[in-house]
C-alpha cells in the first residue's frame, strides 16, 4: 500500500536578515503558489502540513483552501540554518558550508544545525505522518535545504546537487511503502512550460 507525499518547496521570498521565520512570499511567489495549487487540484489529499515558517505556509495555503482544510504547521519541519540566525555571512561561505554538510552530516557553522540534527527533528514527524496517512496522500510545505536533508535520510543521492537543482517553488511526489522511499518524481511545471 503506497503513501504519496507531495513535498512543495516554497515559492519566491526575498531574504530579509532577521526575518527568517516571518518573511512572506513576493508577488511573483504568490502567483506561483496559486499555480502550484492548480497543478495539484485533481490530487486527493488527506492533509496539508507545513514548516512553521510563513513562506512555506503561504505556498500551500491555496492547496488547503481548495479542499476546505487547514494547514497544520510543525516547527520540526522548519528550514535548517547552516549557521546561527543572529549573524551574517557571505552567500558563497554559506553555500560552501551547505555543500560540506551533505558529505559530513555532523558539520555546521557556528550556531548552525548539522544535517544529522535536522534529520533527528524532522524525520520522526515525517514518519508519524506516513503512519497517520498510510495508503493516502498528503502535502508538505517545505524548504529546499530541509527537503534535501529529509530525502537524503532515505537515499543519499539527494544531497547538495539535488538541492542546487531545485526551483522556487518546486514539487516532488514521494512514494513510500511503509517507511521505505521507493520512488521520487518531480511534478512541478512552470506556467511557461505548459504553453
Amino acid at each position: 500500500m503506497l503513501t504519496h507525499v507531495y513535498m512543495i518547496r516554497h515559492a519566491e521570498s526575498f531574504f530579509v536578515f532577521g526575518e527568517e521565520r516571518t518573511r512572506g512570499l513576493s508577488e511573483e511567489g504568490i502567483r506561483m503558489a496559486q499555480h502550484a495549487a492548480e497543478l495539484l487540484k485533481e490530487v486527493e489529499l488527506a492533509a496539508v502540513v507545513s514548516s512553521s515558517y510563513t513562506r512555506a505556509i503561504q505556498t500551500v495555503q491555496a492547496i488547503a483552501d481548495q479542499r476546505g482544510m487547514p494547514v497544520k504547521a510543525y516547527e520540526e519541519l522548519r528550514e535548517r540554518p547552516i549557521k546561527g540566525l543572529d549573524y551574517k555571512a557571505p552567500w558563497e561561505e554559506l553555500e560552501q558550508a551547505i555543500e560540506r554538510s551533505f558529505s559530513d552530516w555532523d558539520y555546521a557553522m557556528a550556531g548552525g544545525e548539522t544535517t544529522r540534527q535536522a534529520q533527528q527533528r524532522s524525520i520522526p514527524i515525517l514518519e508519524e505522518l506516513l503512519a497517520q496517512y498510510q495508503g493516502q496522500a498528503f502535502a508538505i510545505g517545505t524548504h529546499g535545504n530541509i527537503m534535501a536533508i529529509m530525502l537524503s535520510y532515505y537515499d543519499q543521492q539527494y544531497g547538495y546537487a539535488f538541492w542546487k537543482s531545485t526551483s522556487m517553488p518546486d514539487i516532488y511526489r514521494l512514494d513510500y511503502e511503509d517507511k521505505q522511499l521507493i520512488h521520487v518524481e518531480r511534478i512541478w511545471a512552470s506556467p511557461a512550460a505548459l504553453i
